[in-house]
């Protein structure tokens, strides 16, 4: 019975929204709105806004506290420039004051890294007659695509140093223009845009061989870590965390290009492997035993995203803000780059109040409106999916994100197909409005940047702090007050008898 309670309340809350704004008309018939200056309940009401650009100084804090998702890669464009970003990152040992056996030699080290991928996308190729120490056996290779933002079908080369720095802890503030000093270049590999998982089983009964999840192997310089690692395993720099973080500042991966695509990965999926052999004595004679040994990425290991802009030659390398009459485009980048504010204006605020006290009209819905700029920004990169909204000045949740926490099909931000140019955004601001108009709460900006909120488990949100703005590579130009063009930043409201 509460199941079926919850599923009426439901459908009534689905189709009163659709029922709502299945009225609203055009943009273009605004003007049919008011006859005889009476407002028509139900119907679209919409009023300029001021919509300014936010310089947030291309930097954003980075640390791990921050990255449910790492970025690598570089991505240049006309508007934003060139942005490039590398994830540098602590490594522990799998043990301390290791015993690697008599007389260690390391045959191979790999790094693996771990893209998000489309998992839907695969392509498999099989080799029947693989050879497998001797075995027959049957090799069966799968390729996903990275799942990437910006020109995807470049390739790119993937870059391994040594960090030379001491990183600090794990709870330290670090932001993404850090500097940190690099020592030599471990490895590299070509990127072609995939990952590939590997499963090799037996012949005669396909009993499993080796099965490897899907992702990037990247081979580095035995000789190094056979002088670094090996050799070191009972001194003092090897012998616990705090002495290690020390003596290994960690590393520092990277592209060597300046445009491409940039890809997200799990900042603690990675793998480090020291493939070895040492001496064992059997039945009198020596005989050559092999070994692994692996390190421990995430967890309490410092790390962060380092990202460097260069706007010289774009749109944005000479660009003001002009927060009292607004700006004409808005330019909304994700990982530090810029965001945009929204106020409306006090004027609009006192007729709002005129038209409740006069026509007795209450606020039914408010949304800002926002369209992306087809004369600068009509392209098929991947146009951000949401916003994270706050009071300028504040990092808290505007009182739409509380009043409607409970209701499951209140969305913050709804928009049009994003494959489309124009696409545009609605914001509800039903609540933040009601509150300056009936309880004469403070008007404050809104201020707008890339990304969403991070959810738990049971898709709550974390808090306001908690979004993927660090990580968020996207964006996109949007059109601001700009009062010659009909799809400039509004406000629209619907307006209902009391």
């Amino acid at each position: 019975m509460t199941n079926f309670k919850l599923i009426l309340k439901t459908s009534i809350a689905i189709i009163g929204s659709f029922l709502l704004f299945s009225c609203e008309p055009e943009l273009d018939s605004l003007g049919s709105q008011l006859v005889k200056d009476n407002v028509i309940p139900g119907n679209v009401v919409s009023y300029d806004v001021v919509a300014y650009n936010v310089n947030n100084g291309d930097i954003i804090r980075t640390d791990g506290s921050k990255l449910t998702a790492a970025t690598i890669g570089a991505f240049h464009e006309s508007q934003f420039g060139l942005q490039k970003s590398s994830f540098i990152t602590q490594i522990r040992p799998s043990a301390y004051a290791p015993d690697f056996g008599k007389n260690p030699v390391v045959d191979s080290v790999v790094l693996v890294l771990k893209p998000y991928f489309a998992s839907d996308s695969l392509t498999t190729s099989t080799d029947e007659n693989f050879q497998w120490n001797g075995t027959a056996a049957k090799k069966t290779v799968s390729r996903y695509p990275i799942t990437k933002y910006g020109k995807a079908k470049k390739n790119m080369t993937l870059q391994v140093h040594e960090v030379k720095d001491f990183l600090g802890s794990a709870s330290d503030t670090i932001y993404s223009n850090r500097q940190v000093n690099t020592g030599v270049m471990l490895g590299t590999k070509n990127l072609d845009g995939s990952v590939s998982a590997v499963k090799i089983v037996k012949k005669d009964d396909n009993s499993e061989l080796l099965s490897r999840d899907a992702g990037i192997r990247i081979p580095l310089d035995k000789n190094f870590f056979q002088d670094r690692i090996i050799s070191k395993a009972k001194s003092p720099e090897m012998a616990d965390a705090s002495n290690f973080v020390r003596y290994f500042g960690g590393l520092r991966i990277s592209v060597a290009e300046d445009d491409g695509y940039i890809f997200t990965m799990a900042p603690g999926g990675m793998e480090l492997i020291i493939y070895y052999h040492h001496d064992a004595d059997a039945n009198g004679s020596s005989t050559a035993q092999q070994g692994t040994f692996s390190f421990i990425f995430g967890g309490a290991n410092a790390r962060f995203n380092q990202v460097w802009y260069d706007r010289k030659g774009s749109a944005l390398a000479n660009w003001a803000s002009d927060e009292n009459m607004g700006d004409k485009k808005l330019y909304a980048q994700g990982m530090g780059g810029p965001g945009f504010g929204i106020r409306i204006p006090q004027s609009v605020v006192a007729q709002i109040k005129q038209l409740g006290a006069s026509q007795d009209l209450a606020v039914l819905s408010a949304k800002l409106r926002l369209y992306s700029d087809v004369s600068t920004w009509n392209n098929t990169f991947a146009k951000p999916v949401s916003f994270v909204i706050s009071p300028k000045g504040k990092t808290s949740f505007i009182s739409d994100m509380t009043a409607f926490a409970a209701n499951p099909v209140f969305s913050l931000i709804t928009t049009s197909s994003l494959k489309e140019n124009p696409a545009y955004y609605d914001i509800s601001i039903t609540q933040t409005l009601k509150d300056i108009i009936e309880k004469d709460a403070e008007n404050t900006d809104l201020i707008l940047n890339v990304g969403y909120y991070e959810v738990n488990a049971s898709n709550i949100k974390l808090g306001a702090e908690h979004t993927s703005t660090a990580y968020t590579p996207n964006r996109i130009v949007l059109v601001g007050s700009d009062a010659g063009n009909d799809k400039r930043a509004r406000l629209q409201i619907i307006y209902t008898k009391r």
